[in-house]
C-alpha cells in the first residue's frame, strides 16, 4: 500500500493519483516548439527508463524486445492501462504532448506497479511532440499497433493542418508500422472521423480492416470504452466514428 499521507495528490483508498492535481488544458498546439528532451534515434531510447523490471540497465538493447504498440495522444492513460493485462508480453509506450497529464499518466503506472506487483510493468508514457517526433521514437517497421483515440479536431480550416491524422503524417506513421501493423482511430466528431478515414482510404499503403476482422479484434471493442473521451461519449448518447485500416505492401 502506498504511503499517502505525505502526497495529497493520491488517493488513500486506491493509491493513484487524483486528477484534480493534474488537469491541463484540452488543447494544445502541436506545432509550436517544446522543451523536453529528444532521442537523437531510436537506439538512444533508454527503456530502463520505462521498463525498469523489464530493462533493469541502460546498456544498448540492440536485437532486444522493443516497443510494439503506440498510443498517439494517450491522454490519461486508460487505454494503456487496459491494453496492458490484455497483451502483459508486449511493450506499450503512450505520447502525450501536455506535461501534467503525462504526469498523471506517469504516476498511475507506479501506483498500479506497487499496488499490482509483476503487472503493469509493460506500459510507459513519454512526453513528446509525435507529429514531429515519431521516427525519433521507433525504427522502420517496428510497430505493431498505433492508437489516434479521440483526438483534438482542430475545427477551423487554417488548423486542419495540426490535425495528427494527415496524408504527409501517414507517410511516418507507415514507415514505423511493420507490414500487417494496424491504425485504429475514433472521434466523435463526424467531420473528423470522415477526413481521418478519407487519408487513410487514399493513402496507398493502407487497407480497410474487414466488418469480420473488426469484429474478431479485441482492441475495437476498447476503443469506446477504455478512455475517459469515449467514456464520457457514452455517457451522453453520442455516436462515434471509426476508421481502422492495416499497413499492407502494395504488388509490384
Amino acid at each position: 500500500m502506498l504511503e499517502n499521507n505525505a502526497n495529497p495528490t493520491l488517493s488513500k483508498s486506491t493509491g493513484l493519483p487524483r486528477k484534480r492535481f493534474y488537469r491541463a488544458r484540452a488543447h494544445s498546439n502541436p506545432l509550436s516548439d517544446s522543451h523536453f528532451p529528444i532521442p537523437i534515434s531510436p537506439c538512444q531510447v533508454d527503456y530502463s527508463l520505462h521498463y525498469p523490471q523489464l530493462f533493469p540497465s541502460s546498456d544498448k538493447i540492440d536485437g532486444a524486445k522493443k516497443i510494439q504498440f503506440a498510443d498517439v495522444g494517450c491522454g490519461f492513460g486508460g487505454l494503456l492501462i487496459s491494453l496492458s493485462t490484455l497483451f502483459p508480453e508486449t511493450l506499450m509506450i503512450g505520447m502525450e504532448l501536455r506535461d501534467k497529464v503525462t504526469e498523471y499518466v506517469k504516476e498511475r503506472i507506479l501506483a498500479l506497479r506497487v499496488a499490482n506487483p509483476g503487472q503493469y510493468q509493460n506500459i510507459s508514457v513519454v512526453r513528446t511532440n509525435s507529429m514531429k517526433y515519431i521516427p525519433n521514437y521507433f525504427e522502420k517497421g517496428q510497430l505493431s499497433k498505433m492508437f489516434f483515440l479521440f483526438p483534438d479536431p482542430h475545427f477551423k480550416e487554417k488548423n486542419h493542418r495540426r490535425r495528427v491524422i494527415s496524408t504527409h503524417l501517414l507517410d511516418e506513421y507507415a514507415y514505423c508500422l511493420g507490414v500487417g501493423g494496424i491504425i485504429y482511430t475514433i472521434t466523435d466528431v463526424e467531420e473528423l472521423g470522415e477526413w481521418m478515414k478519407a487519408c487513410l482510404e487514399s493513402h496507398p499503403l493502407f487497407e480497410a480492416l474487414t466488418k469480420e476482422e473488426l469484429e474478431a479484434d479485441p482492441v475495437v471493442k476498447l476503443l469506446t470504452s477504455a478512455t475517459e473521451e469515449g467514456q464520457k461519449v457514452a455517457r451522453n448518447g453520442g455516436q462515434t466514428f471509426q476508421a481502422v485500416y492495416r499497413r499492407f505492401m502494395p504488388s509490384q
